[in-house]
């Protein structure tokens, strides 16, 4: 039984991460091409890495059988784009601030017929090493966009 002054989404990762799925996007004006193609979203696979950031605090007050909170580590997107009209211009993401400094929004555009697409995602420093795993490619028409952020070891 859970209490009534309890939220409804109280202990849903997702939600606690900020890791709702799309952003609507606000388009006043439409698109240029809108007339001559019909406007449509991509589809898109996306996967979160979390895990347990075991740093000395928390490897001084958890183990294994009682672990810390999990943190956000990376994202991997794929964005399927099989049918655009100009095929050797490459797709692009971009940046954006969000709401709060702790969010921002990774937008993807690749022009027509495909209208943008955007996530909200951790604002962290990410680790742009191939070795650590970044990854930004645009092969057979879907757009790979996969890092993992970057971790400071703290020295004394």
């Amino acid at each position: 039984m859970v209490p009534a002054n309890v939220d409804e989404n109280f202990g849903n990762l997702e939600e606690e991460l900020g890791l709702s799925d799309e952003v609507a996007l606000v388009n006043g004006e439409g698109y240029s091409w809108q007339d001559r193609y019909i406007p449509r979203k991509p589809r898109y696979f996306n996967r979160i890495k979390s895990g347990f950031d075991w740093n000395r605090y928390n490897q001084t007050h958890y183990d294994m059988e009682n672990p810390p909170p999990k943190i956000v580590q990376g994202y991997k997107f794929n964005v399927f784009y099989p049918d655009l009209v100009d095929p050797t211009k490459t797709p692009q993401f971009f940046l954006e601030a969000a709401d709060s400094d702790d969010f921002c929004i990774v937008r993807f555009h690749a022009g027509p017929p495909y209208e943008d697409v955007a996530f909200k995602i951790v604002n962290r420093e990410w680790n742009k090493s191939r070795k650590r795993g970044f990854r930004s490619t645009f092969e057979r028409g879907v757009l790979s966009l996969y890092f993992n952020f970057a971790s400071h070891w703290y020295r004394r």
